[in-house]
This record gives structure tokens, C-alpha cells and sequence, in this order.
């Protein structure tokens, strides 16, 4: 298997955390460069239909390009250490963490750097008052996360899952144009140390 990499992107840095986590080595990792615009040539959309990043490419030529889906199926490869729920209940309530992480956390972040970073500007028009919104409701949404993690150490179980290293790669993509969680947020700011001081969060 082969994994099409851009280590300036938050969504591959998923793929990377995971396998950190899992230890996995074996798995071929290809750096595209994103500014170049090698995830547009005709190759790289001839295996992945859209310029999206990462990609997973298995053996058979089948490829993936969702973070969550190419971590998902790592998983399934690579059980241990479970990232996704052991039985019915904790995996919807993962999935419920991962979703919340992702929809009121991760993408507005996501969007207020891309659309507001001066380095992001080749790729796509800046739109300031866009970026602003979405920056904002990404930090009244760290409240839902804060009150979540009172009394815990992780989002969704009782162990490290998906959930906090969505939601964890989201909050702190957005240092690129310095915003972290307010201090106040005494439960996200503990978590959010734990996670950066992870050796996965160097990956």
C-alpha cells in the first residue's frame, strides 16, 4: 500500500497519527507537494478523481482519499491499539465525538486558516469575513469539547480514539495564524498538552 502525503495539510497528518499510534511502518509514504500542484496533475486525478489529500492506494489499484475512511480502514488491518470502539456502543459514541470533532471544530479551523493565511493564497481566494466566522464558532464550540472532557481524560472513552486526534489536529492547525484555546477552557487546555506531548504528534 502506498499513502499520498502533504505534510503542510492537517487531514493527512491524520493518517500520519494513526500510524504513529499503531506503529505501522509498512506502508509506503509519498510527499505531494501541494503548492506545486501535484495533486492536480492528470495522474494524481486518474487514481484519486478529486485533488484531495491523503490518498491511499492498496495493491489492487483501489484508492481512498478521505482521512477518516483511510484511517478506518487502517484499522481494520492494524486492530491494535483500538482507535475506533470495541463493541457497538462505545464505536457509536466515538463516531458521535468524531463527527462533533470534526463538523463544529476541525473544518471551521481548517477554513478559518485557508482563507485567511496570506501562505494559502495560491490556492485559493482569500475571504477574511468567512474565515472570521468560521474562526469564531470554532472557538464557542471548544465549550462543548471543555465541558466533555470534565473529569476526563479523553473525548470519547476511557483511552485515546479518533475523537481526540481529529479534534486535537484542528485546534492546532489553527496556530498558523495564532489562535489556540482560550485559557479559561481549563479542561481542553489540559488535553490539548497531553495530546501535543504525544510522540504521535510529531508525525
Amino acid at each position: 500500500m502506498k499513502i499520498y502525503d502533504a505534510a503542510i495539510a492537517p487531514n493527512p497528518r491524520r493518517v500520519r497519527w494513526v500510524m504513529s499510534e499503531k506503529g505501522i511502518v509498512d506502508v509506503d509514504v509519498t510527499p505531494i507537494n501541494i503548492p506545486a500542484g501535484e495533486h492536480k496533475t492528470a495522474d494524481y486525478l486518474a487514481k484519486a478523481g478529486l485533488p484531495n489529500l491523503p490518498m491511499l492506494e492498496m495493491d489492487d489499484g483501489t484508492t481512498i482519499t478521505e482521512s477518516l475512511a483511510i484511517c478506518r480502514y487502517l484499522e481494520s488491518l492494524y486492530p491494535e491499539p483500538n482507535l475506533f470502539g470495541r463493541e457497538p456502543k462505545e464505536t457509536a459514541v466515538i463516531e458521535m465525538w468524531t463527527r462533533r470533532a470534526e463538523l463544529m471544530v476541525a473544518t471551521p479551523f481548517m477554513l478559518g486558516v485557508r482563507l485567511s493565511h496570506p501562505g494559502f493564497a495560491a490556492l485559493e481566494t482569500p475571504q477574511p469575513e468567512v474565515a472570521a466566522w468560521n474562526q469564531q464558532g470554532a472557538l464557542r464550540a471548544l465549550s462543548v469539547l471543555d465541558r466533555q472532557l470534565e473529569g476526563r481524560d479523553w473525548l470519547a472513552a476511557e483511552r485515546l480514539t479518533i475523537a481526540d486526534i481529529v479534534a486535537f489536529i484542528g485546534i492546532d492547525f489553527a496556530r498558523i495564524v495564532r489562535l489556540r484555546p482560550p485559557q479559561e477552557l481549563t479542561n481542553v487546555v489540559r488535553w490539548a498538552q497531553v495530546m501535543g506531548e504525544r510522540p504521535a504528534a510529531k508525525a
